[in-house]
């Protein structure tokens, strides 16, 4: 297996291991309450990320730095070309008035435009505004307004009517491209007298502590609030995360490092990974979709050879593996093979960081007969051949980051939020420790409040909320920036976050209880859909939950069932209250009996962006679940 391989060869390279150095400071009781990593990356004096591409073209000119997709085939983008690109558009952006410091915002999804066009506007000297392609008019209305921008770039004719509708009463109606109505080549045209040493002058004059964009919240506590990130903070986390990653590729792998972007550009996660891997000179393609039937097909075209995603993608692909598995007579076969690679995971992870003996020959037998019957299929899915992936977003059920360690995939967990540039946290490459979300990323500090909050200090961290100085005043405190979420830091640095703050449920009894422990172990379980765990102000803890529809086709489909059977039969069906039963066991593994969840009702219907109750990221949105089934909830302490 060749992360293993790697694991090997990397453990002799102790200049590697040791290069993230973590100072801990511990309170009176001898417990960790603060961990601080010194910075890998130098922080910039001059320049800006606007300045990426251009060094690019002038080091290493027929570098190939991304790959474009074109009716199903990949062709690649030099530095030269990406660059010529960059300037071609910063160009038209100008000339149709752009001003340095002037804002534009960009609603696509994930695609080679986007990454043009943000260095674009860069270069223009001006700041990028991301927007989910899925926002609402009202939503668009908000943030074109609040960030003042006067420039919109829509990707779809249904993105621009949003727009349209959307900005109708504003006093001054924005500018609008469509990405499928030719706007690179409107741009490209419109600014060709526009001179090359404009784009120049214009970039010339950014600095660090230039706004580079205002990226806004996903929403889940109330209107999205705009960070202001400079080109400093876009630099201290891609950096100091390639400084940090980058070697495991160059130095310890036989592989060119490529990776397959999918992740909404609106996200700062995405944005981040892509800034560093052209840092890196990282090949990056764009897949526009998450959702797996469309993200597997690409995966395997692309081969990637490593991933960056969220839960939910490692959670479908085990589940998809798991329902193939079913359909020809297997599930027990995969069952078993799961738990064999949990076994052999933290076996060989044990032995790895000398923690224990590893896998006996027995567990090394099963997991190289499991290998040739479920864990290389899992491999495929992932395109064949990625060793490693990053997952952040909200934590990834330990057992299943031990399957795809036994699979030959490392995934490396992280934390962080849209004021703190993405990643405050990473699993440090040549020390896995599954379960956390690992140590500062470079420069960064982490410190655990006396209530359990956890605070964040470092380069990543953002400056301001736009035009709202009570927010900004709110979390950030003495430089610390207040996340809202709860954690822990163990003996070694290594954060797990346990909770939101203002999420805890307090029962009748006076019982704290984090729902997020619980609702990720249930959607890390098919059918389970999404869900919420409530019991604020209540006797008990119960749960409301959705079926996915994946997961219920497949159900029906092994039981000779009607495809077409309505979800609302399936809702009392005796049969699949077992089966999520079983998921809401998995998750009261995990808790106390006073937290566990005591009774569940099943919904029809789910939780969607469509229908307000999902983020674009993916996140439920609480308050407005609640609102939506208020009976429902009741009911479950109804007599």
């Amino acid at each position: 297996m060749g992360v293993r391989k790697d694991l090997k060869r990397a453990k002799k390279r102790t200049d590697l291991a040791s290069r993230t150095k973590v100072e801990l400071t511990r309170d009176d009781t001898g417990k960790v309450r603060e961990a601080r990593t010194a910075r890998l990356a130098p922080g910039p004096t001059t320049g800006s990320t606007a300045d990426l591409p251009f060094t690019n073209a002038a080091e290493t000119p027929d570098a190939v730095v991304l790959r474009r997709q074109d009716h199903g085939t990949w062709h690649p983008v030099t530095a030269t070309a990406f660059a010529r690109e960059v300037t071609a558009t910063a160009k038209g952006l100008i000339a149709a008035g752009l001003e340095p410091g002037g804002r534009v915002a960009v609603m696509s999804r994930t695609r080679y435009e986007w990454t043009v066009l943000d260095f674009a506007i860069w270069a223009a000297g001006g700041q990028s505004v991301p927007v989910y392609a899925t926002s609402s008019a009202e939503q668009v209305e908000w943030i074109v307004r609040d960030s003042g921008a006067h420039f919109v770039i829509v990707e779809t004719p249904e993105n621009a009517a949003t727009v349209a509708t959307g900005t109708a009463r504003h006093p001054e109606l924005p500018r609008v491209w469509q990405l499928d109505a030719q706007a690179m080549v409107e741009l490209a045209t419109l600014g060709r007298d526009i001179p090359d040493e404009e784009v120049a002058k214009r970039r010339a004059a950014l600095t660090p502590d230039t706004i580079a964009t205002l990226c806004y919240t996903s929403g889940t506590t109330g209107r999205p609030k705009g960070c202001v990130l400079t080109h400093a903070n876009l630099h201290a986390e891609a950096a100091n995360t390639v400084e940090l990653l980058h070697p495991i590729f160059k130095e310890v792998t036989s592989q060119t490092a490529s990776t397959l972007l999918f992740l909404p550009l609106a996200h700062i996660m995405g944005r981040t990974l892509q800034i560093a891997c052209l840092m890196a000179r990282i090949e990056v393609g764009h897949c526009p979709s998450i959702k797996p039937d469309e993200l597997r097909p690409a995966l395997r075209e692309f081969r990637p050879t490593f991933l960056v995603g969220v839960p939910y993608l490692f959670e479908k692909i085990h589940n998809t593996g798991r329902a193939t598995a079913e359909k020809i007579g297997r599930g027990a076969s995969f069952d078993r093979a799961h738990r064999i690679g949990v076994r052999f995971g933290e076996a060989y992870l044990n032995k790895f960081l000398d923690t224990g003996k590893g896998p006996g020959p027995g567990l090394y037998a099963a997991w190289a007969l499991y290998d040739l019957l479920v864990y290389r299929r899992i491999r495929k899915e992932l395109g064949g051949r990625a060793r490693y992936a990053i997952s952040g977003g909200s934590p990834l059920d330990r057992d299943l980051n031990l399957f795809f360690y036994a699979a030959g995939i490392i995934v490396y967990e992280g934390y962080g939020l849209t004021e703190t540039t993405a990643a405050a946290t990473i699993v440090p490459p040549l020390r896995p420790r599954p379960g956390t979300v690992g140590l500062p990323v470079p420069g960064t500090a982490i410190r655990i409040a006396d209530d359990g909050e956890v605070l964040i200090k470092g380069g990543v961290v953002f400056g301001a909320y736009w035009n709202n100085p009570a927010a900004t005043d709110a979390v950030l405190r003495r430089d610390w920036f207040a996340t809202g979420d709860l954690g822990a830091l163990d003996e070694d640095g290594y954060l797990t976050i346990t909770g939101r703050k203002k999420d805890i449920l307090v029962t009748s009894g006076g019982k704290n209880v984090s729902p997020a422990v619980l609702e990720d172990r249930l959607r890390s379980r098919p059918p389970v859909g999404q869900c919420i765990v409530v019991g604020d102000n209540r006797p008990y803890i119960a749960a409301l939950i959705t079926l996915d529809p994946e997961a219920v086709a497949h159900w029906l489909a092994v039981r000779q069932l009607p495809a077409d059977t309505p979800l609302s039969a399936l809702t009392d069906d005796p049969r699949m209250r077992a089966d999520v039963q079983r998921a809401v066991d998995h998750a009261n593994d995990a808790v106390s009996r006073a937290e566990s969840i005591r009774r569940f009702t099943l919904v029809a219907g789910e939780f969607t962006e469509d229908n307000g109750l999902l983020t674009p990221s993916l996140k439920v949105k609480r308050h407005a679940v609640t609102a939506a089934y208020a009976d429902e909830i009741e009911a479950l302490y109804g007599s």
